[in-house]
This record gives C-alpha cells, sequence and structure tokens, in this order.
C-alpha cells in the first residue's frame, strides 16, 4: 500500500515543513562534526598534549556539548596524545566529495586553478580560523579572511567574497577550485556561488594533493604572524592584511624565477 508525503508527515505527528527543518539541522550538525576533527588534528600537530577538555574551552565550539565533544574525541582517537596522520587531514563520512580535477590540470596561466585551504591561529588561548584562497599558477593570495568561528559564513564564504571584490566580479568560466574535503566546502551557500561563477569544484582525498594551499598555511603563520604581537582579534585582522599584502608584492619564489606574485598576477 503506497502512503502519501502527507501521510506520512501525519502519521509521525509532524509538518512537512518541521521535518525538512529537521533534515537541515542534522546536516548542519554533520558538516559542523566533520570540520571539527579537522581542527582537531591541526591543534594535536602544536599541542599534543593538550587535553581534550582543554580544546573544548579553547575551541568552545558552537552546537556541540563537553560531554559530547569528549566523546567524540574519544571516538577519534584524541584523548591520549598520539601521532597525529599528517596526511590523511579529513573526516568524511557520508559527505558530498568533488572529483580531483586538479591532479591532472596543467598550470598555464592565471585564473586556471584557485586552491583553498584553512588554518587556525591561537591568540591569548584563543583560537581563530584563517581561510585563503590562492591562485594556483601565480601564487598571488586572491581571497583570505579571519573568522571567530568554524563556519562557512566566516570561512570560505568570506574569502571568496574577498576574492570576487578583488577580480572585480568578473572570472572566466571553467576555473578549477581545489580544496580539501573540509564541509565548508560543500556547503550549500558556498556551493550556490561556485555556481554563479561557472566554477568547477574539486576536492583532494589526501593533505599532499592540496599542498599548495597547505603550504600558505605555514607561511602566512610561522614566517609573519608569529612574529608579530597580536593579542585580539583586530591585531590579527591587521596583521592578517599585512602579511598578506608583503607575501603578495615582495616575496620572491623560486618556483616563479624569483618574481613575486603580483608580477606574475599583473
Amino acid at each position: 500500500m503506497s502512503v502519501s508525503l502527507n501521510q506520512f508527515y501525519s502519521a509521525i505527528g509532524i509538518t512537512k515543513q518541521n521535518f525538512h527543518q529537521f533534515l537541515n539541522n542534522q546536516l548542519k550538525q554533520e558538516e559542523l562534526i566533520e570540520n571539527l576533527y579537522r581542527v582537531l588534528l591541526e591543534i594535536r600537530k602544536d599541542h599534543p598534549t593538550l587535553s581534550c577538555r582543554a580544546m573544548y574551552y579553547k575551541l568552545n565550539p558552537t552546537g556541540i556539548g563537553r560531554d559530547k565533544f569528549e566523546a567524540l574525541c574519544a571516538q577519534w582517537g584524541l584523548i591520549q596524545p598520539r601521532r597525529v596522520n599528517k596526511i590523511r587531514t579529513t573526516y568524511s563520512n557520508g559527505v558530498i566529495r568533488f572529483d580531483n580535477l586538479y591532479k591532472e590540470l596543467k598550470l598555464v596561466k592565471i585564473d586556471q586553478a584557485y586552491v583553498s585551504d584553512i588554518t587556525y591561529f591561537e591568540v591569548n588561548g584563543r583560537f581563530y580560523y584563517l581561510t585563503f584562497i590562492m591562485d594556483a599558477y601565480s601564487r598571488f593570495i586572491l581571497g583570505y579572511h579571519a573568522g571567530n568561528r568554524l563556519t562557512t559564513e566566516e570561512t570560505t564564504l568570506a574569502a571568496m567574497q574577498k576574492l570576487l571584490t578583488y577580480k572585480n566580479h568578473s572570472l572566466p568560466e571553467g576555473i578549477v577550485f581545489h580544496s580539501d574535503g573540509g564541509g565548508q566546502y560543500y556547503d550549500k551557500e558556498f556551493i550556490k556561488l561556485t555556481t554563479d561563477y561557472h566554477i568547477k569544484n574539486s576536492m583532494c582525498e589526501y593533505a599532499y594533493e592540496n599542498g599548495k594551499a597547505e603550504r600558505i598555511n605555514g607561511i602566512i603563520k610561522n614566517n609573519y604572524l608569529k612574529h608579530r604581537s597580536i593579542n585580539n582579534y583586530q591585531d590579527l585582522t591587521k596583521e592578517l592584511d599585512r602579511a598578506v599584502s608583503l607575501y603578495n608584492n615582495q616575496r620572491p619564489h623560486k618556483s616563479l624565477n624569483y618574481r613575486t606574485p603580483k608580477e606574475i598576477e599583473n
């Protein structure tokens, strides 16, 4: 016997609207957990002995209580300090994953492929999240953002808006946007934005398949930000602007025949 959707909603005692709201909330929770795992692996690299409870109060993750956080740490083997797998950095379980379009791409010009990654930066015991989007050919950082939370709005969307402003909202069609499997890169709002600009989404399975984006994280954090006096979020955003400007305009690259990213971008 077939049952209509309306009969189904009536049988379980909720409205269609409430049912779809429940599904959306479930998806958001799954994305949050997947993003959390990735950040915890990053933290473990720098703080191998930090307790899970200390990580919880540093991260203060929205929508996840302390007990659930510690249960997830136990599930992921993070209760006791362990050697972090430096290759696989993304936890994906039943989530969207795009094909890796980048690995076979031969780079010959700018605006052919963008690479992106998200990392964290600690300021007085508080974690903030840095997102970078870089042109894979010129190494020019096109978009970036320092966020208070690990949400799409404060990571990939914010960085993309800065990129679009820099490009005057004019991009050639077919750019490959390559990232890891973080939930911010398959969030529906981010996918809508890339679709609107005819961008092809690409994802790696292992961190080494997104090496350029991984390296820019380390360069900005370790070569620039860690050498500055940063005491609050305002300091961080100011110093991030400075670091990106120095990197883009003054830092020569051996791979670019000792030219700067800005020279190649021009």
